[in-house]
């Protein structure tokens, strides 16, 4: 059984920093695609950014550009978003994603339908 398990999530103030982890187990994803979704209360499900399977390739909303970094540990099987100068606007359930189809492909999927696997999410919470 795949699983995504994510941590990390907390309360911080506005500028403050948060590392979120994404842990996977089941089968190995060092040759896919991972990435990182959020959603707002009210809101749908949006791409914040994802990873492919070397590293050698991200994308990121525009909206975090600049403040978030995304990374991946092949060997540990794990994803990673490092985020820093967080906003309350940055508030939101923070969703790890897994693709399962495409072996080392270059492009990194934005769309929540690239995904295929997708964790419980962790909650992020920025206090202005």
């Amino acid at each position: 059984q795949v699983q995504l398990i994510e941590s990390g999530g907390g309360l911080v103030q506005a500028g403050g920093s948060l590392r979120l982890s994404c842990a996977a187990s089941g089968r190995t994803f060092s040759r896919h695609v991972m990435g990182w979704f959020r959603q707002a209360p009210g809101n749908e499900r949006e791409f914040v950014a994802a990873i492919n399977w070397s590293g050698g390739s991200t994308a990121y909303t525009d909206s975090v550009k600049g403040r978030f970094t995304i990374s991946r540990d092949n060997a540990k099987n794990t994803v990673a978003l490092h985020m820093n100068s967080l906003k309350p606007e940055d508030t939101a359930v923070y969703y790890c994603a897994a693709e399962r189809a495409i072996e080392f492909s270059d492009v990194v999927p934005t769309g929540t339908g690239g995904y295929d696997y997708w964790g419980q999410g962790t909650q992020v919470t920025v206090s202005s």
